[in-house]
C-alpha cells in the first residue's frame, strides 16, 4: 500500500527542526520598507512633523504685531470760507504688540518639546504596533501553509491507496466494503484539503495586500523547532518595560500637560500691549505720537481655565502611571507565555511521536489481519490530528517569542527612540 501521509509530514517536521530561525522570516530590510510604508506609520510620521511646527508656533508666542489705520474725513462748519464750511483730511495709525510677560515663552518652548517628544514616541509606537500586525500575517500564512501542506499530502495518500485498492477489488483480492471505506475516508480529506486551500490562499492575499513591500517566495518556509529564553526571565521583562514607547509617550504627554497647565496659570497675569501712535489732523496742521499700553485685567475664566489645565495634568499623570503597570504586567504575562508555549509545544512533539508509533504498530496489525481498516483509518486520523496539533502548537511557540522580541525592540526596530538604553 502507499505509505500513509502523515508519516510524510512526520518526516518533513523532522527536517524543519535543522532549520535556522532566521530563515523562516522576510528579510530584516523587506520587514523594515514594508513596516514604514504602512498607513498606520505614515500617518504617525506625519503627526510628527505637525507636531514640530506646533514647537516652533509654541515658541515664537502666541502676539502678532497689530497695525490699525483710520482715514478720516473732518468738516468744519462756521468756517471762515466763502461757504462757511472746512474740510480737512485726517489720519490716525497704530502699532502694537503684546508681549510675553518673564516665564511664559520658556513655558511655551517646553510645552512643544513635549509634543514633540510624544509625537516621536507615538510614531515609534505605530512601528512597533505594525510589526506586530506584520508577524501576525506571516504566522498566519505559515500556519495556513502547513496545515494546507498537511492536508494535501493525506489526500494524496488516501487517493493512491484508493486506486490500488479498486484494482485489488477488481481482481477479488479485497472486499468491496473496504473500497467504500477507503471512498468516504478519500472524499473527507479531499474537502479537508480544499478548505486548507482556501485557508492559505486568503492569508497569502492578505500578507500581500497588507504588505505588499514583502515579496513573497512560492514556497513558505519551514518552522523550525522554537526557542528557548536565552536570559532570565526578569531579564526580557525589564527590556520590555524600559524600551516601551507608550510608557513613555504617556510620560511625555503628562508633562506637556503640566507646562500648559502652569502657563494657563500664568496667564492669570495676562500679557500686556505696548504701541505708538500717530495722527495727523486739521489737514497736517495739528500732528503728534506717542506711546500706547494696554493692560488686561484677568478675571474669574482665566482662573477656571488654570484649574482645569492643572486637573488635566493630574489625570494625565494617573493615566501614566497606569501605563507603566498595565506594561508591566503584559511584560510578565508575555515572557511567562514564552514558557508556558513552549512547555506545550513540547507536549505536543511527544505526542505527535506517540501517535506515529501507535499508527506504525496499527498498520502492521491490519497487515496482519489482527484489526479491520476502519480501526487501521481511525488511527491514521488520530496521527493526522496530532500532525496537525504539533504544527500549530510550534506556531504559538514561535509567536510568543517573537512578540517578546518586537516588545523589547530586538526585531524589526531599526532604532529605539526611547531612553535609558542603548540604540539597536
Amino acid at each position: 500500500m502507499t505509505p500513509c501521509v502523515p508519516c510524510i509530514a512526520t518526516a518533513i517536521l523532522l527536517f524543519v527542526g535543522s532549520v535556522q530561525a532566521q530563515d523562516f522570516l522576510p528579510p530584516a530590510e523587506h520587514a523594515h520598507a514594508a513596516i514604514a510604508a504602512h498607513a498606520q506609520v505614515q500617518a504617525a510620521q506625519a503627526r510628527v512633523s505637525e507636531a514640530r511646527e506646533n514647537a516652533r508656533a509654541l515658541a515664537a508666542g502666541p502676539h502678532d504685531t497689530t497695525l490699525s489705520i483710520a482715514p478720516l474725513r473732518r468738516t468744519v462748519r462756521d468756517a471762515p470760507t466763502v461757504d462757511g464750511r472746512a474740510r480737512y483730511s485726517e489720519w490716525d495709525a497704530q502699532l502694537t504688540r503684546a508681549i510675553r510677560l518673564p516665564g511664559k515663552a520658556a513655558l511655551d518652548r517646553e510645552n512643544g518639546a513635549h509634543g514633540l517628544a510624544a509625537a516621536e514616541l507615538l510614531h515609534g509606537d505605530a512601528e512597533h504596533q505594525t510589526a506586530l500586525a506584520l508577524l501576525d500575517d506571516w504566522l498566519g500564512w505559515l500556519r495556513a501553509d502547513a496545515s494546507a501542506k498537511a492536508a494535501q499530502a493525506r489526500r494524496d495518500s488516501l487517493q493512491g491507496e484508493l486506486r490500488s485498492l479498486k484494482r485489488r477489488v477488481e481482481l477479488g483480492d479485497a472486499a468491496q466494503r473496504e473500497l467504500e471505506q477507503i471512498s468516504a475516508e478519500a472524499a473527507v480529506t479531499e474537502a479537508e484539503a480544499r478548505q486548507a486551500q482556501a485557508e492559505l490562499d486568503a492569508s497569502r492575499l492578505r500578507l500581500g495586500a497588507d504588505f505588499a513591500q514583502i515579496p513573497l517566495p512560492d514556497r513558505a518556509p519551514l518552522l523550525p523547532a522554537p526557542k528557548a529564553l536565552d536570559a532570565e526571565p526578569q531579564v526580557w521583562i525589564d527590556r520590555i518595560i524600559e524600551r516601551s514607547h507608550e510608557i513613555r509617550a504617556a510620560e511625555e504627554l503628562a508633562a506637556q500637560q503640566d507646562s500648559i497647565a502652569q502657563r494657563a496659570n500664568a496667564d492669570r497675569l495676562p500679557d500686556p500691549s505696548i504701541g505708538i501712535q500717530t495722527f495727523s489732523e486739521r489737514g497736517g496742521m495739528e500732528r503728534g505720537i506717542g506711546v500706547v499700553l494696554e493692560i488686561p485685567f484677568g478675571g474669574t475664566r482665566r482662573s477656571a481655565q488654570a484649574r482645569a489645565a492643572a486637573a488635566s495634568a493630574d489625570a494625565l499623570r494617573a493615566q501614566a502611571q497606569g501605563m507603566q503597570r498595565e506594561i508591566a504586567r503584559d511584560a510578565r504575562l508575555r515572557v511567562a507565555q514564552v514558557q508556558s508555549t513552549l512547555a506545550v509545544w513540547q507536549a505536543a512533539q511527544q505526542a505527535r511521536e506517540a501517535h506515529a508509533r501507535s499508527l506504525a504498530r496499527q498498520k502492521r496489525a491490519y497487515e496482519l489481519g489482527e484489526i479491520d481498516l476502519a480501526q487501521r483509518m481511525q488511527a491514521e486520523r488520530l496521527d493526522a490530528g496530532a500532525t496537525l496539533d504539533e504544527l500549530r502548537k510550534r506556531a504559538d511557540a514561535h509567536e510568543a517569542y517573537l512578540r517578546m522580541l518586537i516588545d523589547s525592540h530586538e526585531l524589526w526596530h531599526e532604532r529605539d527612540d526611547t531612553e535609558g538604553h542603548a540604540q539597536h
